[in-house]
């Protein structure tokens, strides 16, 4: 089972054990991971679950879609490696991936 490591903006570092086919924003929910929101539940319709995919996982995670990178246009403080957690599906492929949880909530 693939392991996810969330670090919330005050630092804090969650690693949950995630099974394949969630997507790293159920993950976050399922965890209680502070910051990850998901107002629309998943369906790519708001940005409350955006956060900063750690530099050395980027080309892992696979491309964005014009649609996450338009609502990514809404979040707050987009950097190069946001992403929509709702838009990652896990896999063994991203067993250790960190995510850096942004500031959803204001």
């Amino acid at each position: 089972m693939p392991k996810i490591i969330f670090i919330t903006p005050d630092g804090i570092r969650h690693e949950v054990d995630v099974e394949n086919g969630y997507s790293v924003m159920e993950a976050a929910i399922n965890n209680n991971i502070d910051g990850i929101v998901a107002e629309c539940g998943g369906a790519c319709a708001c940005a409350t679950c955006h956060s900063y995919i750690d530099e050395a996982w980027l080309d892992k995670v696979g491309e964005m879609d014009d649609m996450e990178d338009s609502m990514l246009d809404a979040a707050y403080e987009r950097k190069d490696n946001s992403r929509l957690t709702c838009q990652i599906e896990v896999s063994d492929d991203l067993d250790g991936l960190i995510v850096h949880v942004a500031e959803n909530d204001n």
